[in-house]
């Protein structure tokens, strides 16, 4: 036995040279088995990240397309025939509204149902400066002279409603909208106790202008 053999060592540990065997612990089974099991980890949540990847891409449903969908907007969105993007209309960012009449292709009778008097033919006069034709002017007639409490109400054919009332509601706030059985045109301009002034032309240019462009589409739209 060499003397550099350690006491009470000997058969393959029995150092009989100039070199020195290597002493190594047996393996432990219980990292081989964490270590398999590791492996099988990493590879399905790689393999599940794929799948994900190829579900938002694909625009598949879940979460995934649904961003995707969102992202690409017009895709999705179902337009009529003949109703597509038209860059020269400027269709795609505004939305069409009703064509209203102008003020000179309107008639406007004022009738005054206070005790103020010359008010409904002031009231003319200005709305005459405006651009509205002027037919008759007075007193309002009985049911309404003396008994109309708003600043003003509008009397007209069905017709009215969406055209003349509400061009003509711009020039004065808080009136109020009344049809008839008229077949004419011409609509009535009954000034209540609640009448002030007309709105200031310049106010009321801007609200008449608002009424006959087309509004612009909300941003975010998609279609």
């Amino acid at each position: 036995m060499s003397m550099l053999t350690p006491p009470g060592m000997g058969g393959k540990y029995r150092i009989t040279g100039d070199r020195y065997p290597r002493m190594r612990r047996p393996r432990s089974r219980r990292r081989l088995a964490f270590a398999a099991l590791g492996s099988v980890v990493a590879l399905g949540l790689a393999g599940w990240g794929t799948l994900q990847l190829i579900d938002v891409f694909s625009g598949g449903g879940g979460k995934g397309g649904d961003t995707v969908r969102a992202a690409r907007g017009s895709t999705d969105c179902k337009r009529e025939p003949g109703k597509g993007r038209d860059r020269g209309s400027g269709s795609s960012s505004r939305t069409a509204v009703k064509k209203l009449p102008k003020p000179s292709d309107i008639t406007v009778n004022v009738y005054n149902a206070t005790k103020r008097s010359g008010l409904a033919k002031d009231t003319a006069d200005e709305l005459k400066k405006r651009g509205f034709k002027i037919g008759d002017v007075g007193n309002a007639p009985n049911p309404y002279d003396k008994k109309v409490k708003a600043p003003g109400i509008l009397l007209g054919a069905p017709g009215s409603t969406d055209g003349a009332f509400r061009v003509l509601s711009t020039q004065l706030a808080g009136t109020q909208a009344k049809n008839d059985g008229r077949r004419g045109k011409d609509v009535d301009l009954i000034i209540g106790s609640g009448f002030k002034d007309l709105v200031k032309q310049q106010d009321a240019d801007k609200a008449l202008t608002a009424l006959t462009k087309p509004s612009p589409r909300p941003s975010g739209s998609p279609c």
